[in-house]
């Protein structure tokens, strides 16, 4: 059976075939299944039908849009890390994803909580966004570093 198989605790496990098509689609989501079967020596019916039931698995929810080096050149990025007082991390969360500013959120282990990845359009900007993350109810500390450069992105 191709694609995605079904343990005993009802997770999905992929097999190498499975993981190459994602490392694709991660890189393009818009390729065409015909270039995708190309690629990984495959007809595009086993291409099509790997998709969807990775779809249908749960493994693949969506899809996205990943905007331009050039474009992202002239936006100030960064990662924040925040500590958060106790049982305050679901609605520090909560708030923190009302933030447009904020991409993406990760609960963390080790001396921090949260890691969050933030971009703005000016220094102004994140000046702001980071000022009201630590004005947030529950967050008691944040530390930010400005990405200089990405050397490379998957």
């Amino acid at each position: 059976v191709f694609g995605v198989m079904t343990t005993q605790a009802g997770k999905s496990t992929m097999d190498d075939l499975d993981q190459r098509l994602i490392v694709r689609l991660r890189d393009n989501a818009r390729t065409s299944v015909a270039d995708l079967a190309r690629a990984l020596g495959l007809s595009r019916t086993t291409v099509q039908s790997r998709i969807a039931r990775l779809e249908q698995g749960g493994v693949i929810t969506g899809y996205t849009v990943r905007l331009s080096e050039g474009h992202e050149q002239g936006r100030i990025h960064a990662w924040l890390t925040v500590t958060v007082a106790p049982k305050q991390s679901a609605a520090v969360a909560a708030r923190m994803k009302r933030m447009e500013a904020v991409r993406a959120l990760h609960s963390v282990s080790g001396p921090v909580d949260l890691i969050a990845q933030a971009s703005t359009t000016t220094a102004a900007e994140m000046d702001v966004l980071i000022d009201a993350i630590g004005a947030l109810e529950g967050v008691e500390r944040t530390t930010t570093s400005i990405v200089l450069s990405t050397k490379f992105e998957r």
